[in-house]
């Protein structure tokens, strides 16, 4: 009986342990789930505080951004992302695609004048996303047209090298952001070469290179193209910006010097000083040019025109083997070359070139010498004289008086020269023994029979040569030269085309005064009947008032307006 008693107890006891053990775990539970309840709403009300911060901080950076936008562009917001291709064509202007012209007129940029864009890289597409120094570089363009593809903007060469500078991604991302640029007053620059001040005018020569720009920024390279040459020039300061617009301003220029010339100025187009009468040494590589200057003053082309005196070019070579040309023109013609000169000489050796202007008022003025470098190294002395010629009515009136022909003499049939009667038969034994007669059509050049080996005809243009001057004359006269503007021909025809029909020669525009590309024939036959390029005939197409009835009449025709209507000659 007290066993079964005590046995219940214990089961009564055991069930209440029980009991009270799942209510406590019960309770523990409750106030753990109670915790974790509370901490993740806490966690839960952070992060919605967290992104409340981070809405608000965006809004603010969108706002100020937008003001910056709004202020850059006064006014006017437009910044889009592209992808950057790449054009030829000059200047700064870029293309952009047409939906780009749409927003801007809804915009009102239209109605502001010209259209600035300030162009800055992308390393990736997600906004905001951190980019490193590099990719904060940015330059400023106008446009040029809304022709490009949607999605992308197309940057001319100018651009592209400011904005990357050798770095080429493979999808390169630029954001362009309209912008309002004051309108520049100085700019200096600072030449990355040497020879552009040997430019006949150069400062003109810049400013036709800085039409084809609307801006200007600091550190950033302008290109200037002379015929086939290229310069460049860095701009370190601008006034009153970084960045200025040049569009319809006067704008101060100063141009620095490089900070050294290159030691090797042999590969350079640049022009040395060559005093007349003084002697100067240098030494010419195969296939490269050696460049001078000089010049010829009003007192010396008085007597060149009047016949006294002659424009000699004299260069006296070594005995190393080396052969060299010489090429001369008169300015605006700086570097002559072989194709592209007025006056030449390819005797080989020493050689001595007489330079006889066409136009005797067009003496006076600079001249440039192209020394080239024919066969191996060659070591030179160049020197320019103005030299006395004897007078022309005494050499005539010796030439006369020693050319008289005797009454009985007779003709030798061998050399054909008049002999004496007394002594034909002696002269003729002796000179059908020593010399013969070239039988070459046309020749007729008497040689002793030891030179007639040597004596040869080219097969071309049946100039005679000696054998070993036949290589350098095929190889300069009749080796086809390959112009810049497609067309191949021989030394003669090429100097030719090149001085009178080649689209790329440069001329000095009669409009614009510039030294400019000629360019092909103008399409108005009226334009051709007056002898001009096309440039001519696009630039002279520019209105200007009359000067005595205030009409604006077009470049081209003022000269015909005013004989026309003002009976002025």
């Amino acid at each position: 009986m007290d066993f079964e008693l005590r046995k219940a107890r214990e089961k009564l006891e055991r069930e209440q342990r029980e009991r009270v053990q799942r209510a406590k775990a019960k309770a523990d539970r409750e106030r753990g789930a109670k915790a974790e309840a509370a901490r993740r709403r806490d966690a839960l009300e952070a992060s919605h505080r967290e992104r409340r911060l981070d809405a608000a901080r965006a809004q603010e950076e969108a706002q100020k951004k937008m003001e910056a936008v709004m202020q850059l562009g006064k006014g006017i917001s437009f910044s889009h992302m592209f992808e950057a291709l790449r054009y030829d064509g000059p200047g700064d202007k870029i293309k952009l695609p047409p939906s780009s012209f749409k927003e801007l007129s809804d915009e009102g940029a239209l109605d502001k004048g010209p259209m600035y864009f300030r162009l800055s890289k992308v390393r990736d597409g997600v906004p905001g996303a951190p980019q490193d120094q590099e990719a904060d570089k940015a330059t400023c363009c106008g446009v040029l047209e809304f022709t490009a593809r949607e999605g992308s903007a197309e940057l001319p060469p100018h651009v592209w090298e400011n904005l990357f500078q050798g770095d080429s991604p493979d999808v390169p991302l630029i954001e362009v952001r309209y912008v309002s640029l004051p309108k520049g007053t100085y700019a200096k620059l600072k030449l990355e070469g040497v020879g552009f001040s040997d430019l006949p005018n150069h400062r003109a020569v810049l400013e036709t290179a800085l039409r084809n720009h609307a801006t200007l920024s600091e550190n950033e390279f302008v290109v200037v193209n002379y015929g086939q040459l290229q310069y460049k020039l860095k701009v370190l300061e601008l006034k009153p910006s970084s960045s200025v617009s040049v569009l319809e301003t006067d704008v101060e220029v100063d141009i620095e010097g490089p900070d050294s010339v290159l030691d090797n100025i042999e590969n350079q187009h640049v022009l040395l000083p060559l005093e007349i009468g003084k002697v100067e040494s240098g030494a010419v590589e195969e296939g490269k040019f050696r460049y001078y200057k000089f010049y010829v003053d009003e007192g010396m082309s008085e007597k060149v025109a009047c016949g006294q005196a002659n424009i000699e070019v004299t260069i006296e070579t070594g005995t190393n083997g080396g052969d060299t040309d010489i090429y001369v023109s008169r300015h605006p013609l700086v570097f002559p070359t072989q194709h592209r000169h007025e006056w030449s000489s390819h005797e080989m050796g020493s050689k001595v070139l007489i330079v006889k202007p066409r136009d005797a008022s067009l003496i006076s003025g600079t001249y440039s010498i192209g020394v080239y470098g024919f066969k191996g190294t060659t070591k030179y002395q160049l020197s320019v004289a103005i030299k006395d010629v004897l007078n022309s009515q005494r050499i005539g009136e010796q030439a006369s008086a020693s050319s008289s022909v005797d009454v009985d003499s007779v003709v030798c049939k061998n050399c054909r020269r008049y002999i004496s009667n007394r002594t034909s038969l002696l002269h003729e034994a002796y000179c059908v023994r020593h010399n013969v007669v070239c039988t070459y059509d046309g020749c007729g050049v008497v040689l002793r029979k030891e030179e007639a080996a040597d004596h040869v005809h080219c097969t071309k243009c049946g100039q005679a040569f000696q054998q070993r001057e036949m290589e350098k004359h095929m190889k300069v006269f009749h080796e086809p030269l390959h112009c810049p503007c497609g067309l191949v021909l021989e030394k003669e025809d090429m100097v030719q085309h090149q001085s009178s029909t080649c689209p790329l020669r440069l001329i000095v525009c009669r409009f614009c005064g510039d030294t400019v590309q000629a360019g092909g024939e103008p399409l108005d036959a009226r334009d051709r009947l007056r002898s001009m390029c096309e440039h001519e005939s696009v630039c002279g197409s520019r209105t200007a008032p009359c000067d005595s009835c205030g009409r604006s009449v077009m470049l081209k025709d003022m000269d015909i307006h005013v004989i026309a209507v003002h009976q002025k000659s």
